[in-house]
């Protein structure tokens, strides 16, 4: 899961706003929205109403009590080169793997067919993510689609996620 600040940075990303341009609406200062961005803050309880309508969100889903599976944005306001594939496989066991990475490595490695995941433990999670088409997810995400693309969960409670942030 995602935590706050992170939130905050994936909806101000999506409506094309800077750090400045976010603070300014809040009336706060760009290091006050750096600083919870970074989790090193967070924003005054009362600043979250209008947060969360400069954001176009509600609170719940700031706070991460209700999560945007998509969102889709003009794909001219978004830097390609400062998003991340994510891509998190939790095994109904316990274990846990994040992979993150940049999203103009991951295209490549995709185009190139180096895009391969080996297997760890049992590897049924893993087999969750044989059917997950990479390149339409490239796709999506040059046509201004970001958030989380895909989510499978399996009987075994095995769950895969992939983000694109």
């Amino acid at each position: 899961m995602s935590s706050l600040g992170e939130r905050i940075a994936m909806h101000r990303k999506a409506k094309g706003l800077t750090q400045e341009a976010l603070a300014e609406k809040c009336s706060v200062t760009a290091q006050a929205v750096s600083k919870w961005e970074n989790d090193l803050t967070a924003p005054d309880i009362s600043l979250f109403p209008r947060l969360s309508e400069i954001l176009g969100v509600t609170c719940d889903e700031l706070l991460g009590a209700q999560r945007a599976q998509t969102v889709a944005v003009s794909a001219e306001s978004v830097d390609f080169t400062k998003m991340l594939l994510k891509v998190r496989v939790l095994s109904g066991d316990g274990d846990k793997v994040n992979l993150n990475l940049p999203l103009s490595i991951a295209e490549l490695l995709i185009k190139n067919k180096d895009f391969v995941l080996s297997k760890g433990g049992d590897g049924k999670a893993w087999n969750a993510l044989q059917g997950v088409d990479f390149e339409q997810i490239i796709s999506l995400v040059k046509n201004g689609v970001m958030g989380k693309l895909v989510e499978i969960e399996s009987a075994d409670g095995d769950k895969v996620e992939v983000w694109v942030e």
